[in-house]
């Protein structure tokens, strides 16, 4: 005899907190490590990744520090939203990378977005700005450093996972 079952799970705002939260958590070691971000900015960046998260609006966030717009070590974290690692992978937050000399080198945080935030019309996009405090300006990402990506840490739930990959100096 065989049977089957399907599992079916929302994502809610519960799980927006609980992936933002191991997401803070980085941050926090980072600025045990390096200094930066300060604790204002990383309360701001929790309020902003849990926002974000919820609506589906994150394609990728990444942190780090950069020297003459190379990275020199940061931290990224790609958002997978297929539902196929329902179940699946969900590690420590920690384990960030603490031996990079970061001197003369400037921090950065990066937020690039889903397909889901550009679907938004004008008033929509104003709506979810105005549920947090970050106001981000557009950009570019520094060039990779003298170093390599190496990927880590996978956290999850719902069925949506975020996977992180630490860029280390060599």
């Amino acid at each position: 005899m065989t049977g089957s079952y399907s599992v079916s799970q929302t994502f809610t705002l519960t799980h927006a907190k609980h992936l933002a939260s191991k997401v803070v958590s980085d941050l926090y070691q980072c600025r045990n490590f390096y200094g930066e971000p300060s604790e204002a900015q990383i309360a701001r960046y929790q309020e902003e990744l849990i926002v974000m998260l919820a609506g589906g609006y994150v394609k990728e966030y990444e942190f780090g520090f950069k020297k003459r717009d190379q990275r020199i070590v940061s931290w990224q974290y790609r958002v997978n939203a297929s539902g196929d690692l329902v179940g699946g992978a969900d590690d420590r937050s920690g384990g960030i990378y603490a031996r990079a000399d970061i001197s003369g080198a400037t921090h950065f945080n990066f937020m690039s977005y889903s397909q889901a935030w550009f679907d938004l019309s004008s008033d929509e996009t104003d709506t979810v700005k105005s549920k947090h405090p970050v106001d981000r300006n557009t950009g570019d990402l520094p060039s990779d450093g003298n170093g390599y990506w190496h990927t880590d840490r996978t956290y999850s739930s719902a069925g949506v996972a975020i996977e992180r990959k630490t860029f280390r100096p060599l």
